[in-house]
């Protein structure tokens, strides 16, 4: 198994995953743009991001980031529900479908890197929305991202991975390092 993963591999996973996602899930065709990196730079940000962690021998963060007016159509197509026009109001409803289309298009990405990157786990996505909000992951990685549209609507993916410090990695099905057995 190879200890290394190029963007474009990357970036070949995250249109993958979103257009199976938008598929399958909402019945929406997304068009891709074309894929760059983005050095981790706090900006200020407007909309719905979630984000969900990714951790084994490479460890990281995906995100999924749109308007609130984007997040309200996809909660509606995911509900089975009918849009309501220029609402963007954000509740409840539509942060955990969120979350969940996040969820699945990390979960998707991360599936596919594994098979190069070893195991990964994947965590609960966490889901932010307002005005005029910064997000910002600790490090100096960089990001792969690949923009997506959606009629008028922007959608962006991101993924950023890096080889472990850890000395244990996750190993699914087997107890953490040090760990006591009773």
């Amino acid at each position: 198994m190879s200890a290394m993963i190029d963007r474009d591999e990357i970036a070949k996973s995250i249109r993958a995953a979103t257009d199976d996602v938008f598929t399958t899930m909402l019945g929406l065709e997304v068009r891709a743009g074309e894929a760059y990196v983005e050095r981790n730079k706090p900006g200020v940000a407007d909309g719905v991001i979630s984000l969900v962690g990714l951790a084994g021998a490479w460890i990281g963060t995906g995100s999924v980031h749109c308007s609130a007016g984007f997040a309200c159509k996809m909660a509606a197509h995911m509900l089975g529900t009918e849009p309501q026009q220029g609402s963007g109001r954000v509740d409840e409803e539509v942060l955990d479908a969120v979350a969940e289309i996040s969820n699945m298009i990390i979960g998707n990405v991360k599936n596919a890197v594994e098979e190069r990157l070893g195991p990964m786990g994947l965590s609960i996505p966490t889901v932010i929305y307002g005005r005029n909000f910064t997000t910002r992951s600790v490090g100096n990685d960089e990001w792969t991202v690949v923009p997506f549209r959606c009629g008028e609507d922007l959608l962006e993916v991101k993924i950023c991975l890096a080889p472990s410090r850890e000395s244990h990695p996750v190993r699914h099905g087997f107890p953490p390092p040090h760990s006591i057995q009773v």
